[in-house]
C-alpha cells in the first residue's frame, strides 16, 4: 500500500480544517466507525463533528484534567452540555501519560515516573502525537470506543488540531497492544514555536 503523509510546516490551529478534511477523506477510506478528538474547551471536536458530518460516527472529545482548572484549561459545564446535546460523548480523567499520583511524587522528591518517559518518546514525534496516543488509551480505559478495529485520532499541539493517526487501540494496562497503524498528518516541527 502506498499512502501520502502530509507534513505542516508549523504547529497549531491554522492547520485544523485542512488536518480534519485530510481525516474525514481517511476515515471513509477505512471505515472507521470511532474518532478520538483531543479538545480544551470543545471546539476542535465541533469542526469534527461538522467536518465528518456522519451519525453513524463515535466522536469521543477528550478533554484535560480538572488538575488544570487553575489554568483556566478545563471545559466548563456549558461548553460540555453543548457537546453532549450535538451526540459528542465528552472525556475528562487523569492523563495516562503522566499528571497522576506518580507525577506528584517525582515532584515533590525528583525522578520521573515511567508513564512520563513513555510520554516524553512521543514528544520526539511531536505533541500532537503523544496526545493522540494519550487521548485513545483513555478513552479505551473509559469503554466509549470500540476495541474491535482501528480509531482514528485528532490531537494538536497547544490549542487546534494538526496530528492525525489511524491506530489499533489498547488500554492503558495493555499498553504493548497499541499499534499505530498510520500517520494521516503531522507537522514538521516536534514543539510549539509559541
Amino acid at each position: 500500500m502506498e499512502k501520502k503523509i502530509v507534513y505542516f510546516e508549523k504547529t497549531g490551529p491554522e492547520n485544523t480544517d485542512k488536518l480534519l478534511k485530510l481525516a474525514k477523506e481517511r476515515a471513509d477510506e477505512l471505515g472507521i466507525a470511532d474518532l478520538v478528538v483531543a479538545t480544551t474547551h470543545g471546539g476542535t471536536a465541533l469542526k469534527a463533528l461538522e467536518a465528518f458530518a456522519s451519525p453513524e460516527l463515535n466522536i469521543v472529545a477528550v478533554t484535560i484534567s480538572e488538575g488544570y482548572k487553575d489554568r483556566g484549561w478545563c471545559i466548563t459545564e456549558q461548553e460540555r452540555r453543548r457537546l453532549e446535546e450535538k451526540g459528542i460523548k465528552v472525556l475528562t480523567a487523569t492523563h495516562t501519560l503522566g499528571d497522576g499520583v506518580a507525577s506528584a511524587f517525582a515532584e515533590k522528591y525528583g525522578g520521573k515516573p515511567l508513564e512520563e518517559v513513555v510520554r516524553d518518546a512521543f514528544y520526539r514525534f511531536g505533541q500532537g502525537m503523544k496526545v493522540c496516543v494519550e487521548t485513545v488509551l483513555m478513552a479505551a480505559d473509559a469503554g466509549m470506543i470500540s476495541m474491535d478495529g482501528e480509531v482514528m485520532a485528532i490531537g494538536g499541539t497547544s490549542s487546534g488540531a494538526d496530528t492525525c493517526i489511524v491506530v489499533k487501540p489498547a488500554y492503558s494496562r495493555k499498553f504493548f497492544d497499541l499499534e499505530i497503524r498510520e500517520i494521516v498528518a503531522k507537522p514538521r516541527g516536534n514543539l510549539s514555536e509559541a
